[in-house]
C-alpha cells in the first residue's frame, strides 16, 4: 500500500511540474483567467443594476418578490464559470496521456512496475490541482466583491458552490484523461471528450422528452443537473455520488486502456 502511494505521489509530482512548466499550461490559465474576469465583472454589473431596479421599484411602492443579491452573484457567476470550464478542460486533459503515446513513453509507463491506476490518479490529481489553482483568483474576486454585504453571505454557501466546480472538473478531466489514452492525438481526444461531456451536460434537456424511468434515469445522469445543485447550496448526497462515479469510471476506463495497450505490446 505504501509503495502504491508513494508512486502515485510521484506521478502526481511529475505531472504537476509539468504543467507549471508548460508555455500551453499558462496560455491556457492567461485565457480563462482573461474570460473570467471579463464574465465577472459583467455578472457583477448585471446584479447591480438588478438590485437598482428592485431598490427603485420598492421605493416607488410597487411590490416585488424578495431576491437575495449575493445568492444570486454567486449562482450566476459559477454558473457561466462552469460552462466556461467545458471549454478549457478538455484542453487541459488531452495531453495526459496522448502525449506520452506521442512521445513512446506510454510503453516504458505500460511496462514499469507503477500500477495502472496509480499513474491515472496521480495524473488526475495533478491536472485537477493545475485547475484548481487557475480557480483561485476567482475564489479571491467573489470574496472582495461580497466583503462589505451586509448580512455577509454564508460563507458555506460560497465553498460548496466552488466544491461544485472542482467535483465537475474531476469528472471532466476523468472522462478527457480516458479519452486521451484511446489515441496519440491530442486534438482528436480534445474533441471526444468536448463531445462526451456536452452529452452529459445537456442529457436533462433530452430526459424530459422521454418521462417516466427512462427520462429520469437520463436526467440522473446530467452534469448540468448536479452542478446546478451544489452552486444553489443543496447538499445532495445523490450528486455528490454521481460525480464520484464519474470521476472512477474515468480512472477505470483509464486503467483498462493501458491494460489493452499493456497486453497488444506483449
Amino acid at each position: 500500500m505504501k509503495t502504491v502511494l508513494f508512486n502515485t505521489l510521484a506521478i502526481y509530482r511529475r505531472e504537476l511540474l509539468s504543467y507549471f512548466t508548460s508555455p500551453l499550461a499558462y496560455t491556457i490559465a492567461a485565457v480563462f483567467w482573461l474570460i473570467s474576469g471579463f464574465l465577472f465583472t459583467v455578472t457583477l454589473d448585471g446584479v447591480i443594476q438588478q438590485a437598482a431596479q428592485y431598490d427603485q421599484a420598492a421605493a416607488a411602492g410597487i411590490r416585488t418578490a424578495p431576491i437575495d443579491i449575493p445568492y444570486e452573484f454567486i449562482r450566476t457567476i459559477l454558473g457561466v464559470i462552469g460552462s466556461l470550464s467545458l471549454f478549457v478542460l478538455p484542453v487541459l486533459s488531452m495531453g495526459l496521456y496522448a502525449e506520452e503515446r506521442k512521445r513512446g513513453t506510454l510503453e516504458l509507463l505500460a511496462t514499469s512496475p507503477l500500477t495502472n491506476w496509480a499513474v491515472a490518479v496521480g495524473k488526475l490529481l495533478g491536472v485537477m490541482t493545475f485547475f484548481f489553482t487557475m480557480s483561485l483568483p476567482l475564489l479571491l474576486y467573489e470574496a472582495i466583491a461580497l466583503s462589505n454585504i451586509n448580512p455577509p453571505i454564508q460563507l458555506n454557501v460560497l465553498l460548496l458552490g466552488h466544491a461544485g466546480l472542482l467535483l465537475l472538473a474531476g469528472a471532466v478531466l476523468s472522462l478527457g484523461m480516458f479519452m486521451s489514452s484511446l489515441t496519440d492525438s491530442t486534438i482528436v481526444a480534445a474533441i471526444f471528450t468536448f463531445a462526451l461531456v456536452m452529452a452529459l451536460w445537456v442529457v436533462d434537456l433530452v430526459a424530459k422528452n422521454f418521462g417516466g424511468a427512462i427520462g429520469e434515469a437520463l436526467g440522473h445522469l446530467s452534469l448540468l443537473k448536479h452542478y446546478t445543485n451544489l452552486i444553489q447550496g443543496i447538499v445532495d448526497t445523490s450528486s455528490l455520488v454521481v460525480f464520484a462515479s464519474y470521476i472512477f469510471l474515468g480512472i477505470f476506463l483509464t486503467a483498462q486502456s493501458i491494460d489493452t495497450f499493456r497486453f497488444q505490446r506483449s
